[in-house]
């Protein structure tokens, strides 16, 4: 069996052999046109696998804009939310700070001074309220430095032995709202 192999095995190649003694352009541009053909299938697949890592790059891309878009949208809900009552909170406080000033007005007169007493329990209930909401007292004393982000300056003064740009008065407290100023103490500033 083995020898009937060999055999044909040696007779296709005399056979190949004679062919291309015989017909040598035949055989050289059918082993042409397969080179040919397989280039072009090399360059195809090179072009495909690089249009396939360009489409899988934009995918990447996309996919992280998507997640950013996600997480910006989400940062800025929770941030409405949080300073949704901002607004009102500031118009409330105005209405109290001026409620405040009425309320610790001195008189001899021992009704109106029981009517004092009720409204100055109620105006500390009300920021009692906004500070468990929030509301935070804006910290400033006299002698110390100006900060334009939290102070606004209504009168410049001229002290002597007091540095510039130091506060000689608070004229009215000011107030943050979960770290947001929403009214900024009132005061004078030394030049």
């Amino acid at each position: 069996m083995e020898e009937k192999e060999n055999v044909t095995e040696e007779v296709k190649e005399e056979a190949t052999e004679e062919i291309k003694e015989e017909n040598p352009e035949v055989v050289e541009p059918k082993v042409e046109a397969k080179k040919e053909k397989k280039n072009k299938y090399k360059e195809k697949i090179e072009a495909l696998e690089q249009v396939n890592a360009e489409l899988k790059d934009k995918l990447l891309r996309n996919a992280a804009e998507l997640e950013n878009f996600k997480r910006r949208t989400n940062e800025e809900r929770i941030k409405e939310r949080k300073y949704a009552s901002c607004d009102l909170v500031s118009d409330l406080v105005s209405i109290l700070a001026n409620l405040d000033k009425c309320v610790n007005m001195e008189t001899d007169e021992p009704m109106l001074k029981n009517f004092l007493i009720g409204f100055k329990m109620i105006n500390n209930q009300l920021f009692d309220r906004l500070y468990q909401d929030g509301l935070e007292e804006i910290k400033v004393e006299k002698g110390m430095a100006f900060d334009p982000n939290i102070h606004h300056a209504i009168e410049t003064t001229e002290v002597e032995g007091v540095e510039s740009n130091i506060i000689t008065e608070v004229v009215q407290k000011g107030y943050k709202y979960k770290n947001r100023v929403i009214k900024p103490a009132m005061v004078k500033v030394n030049k």
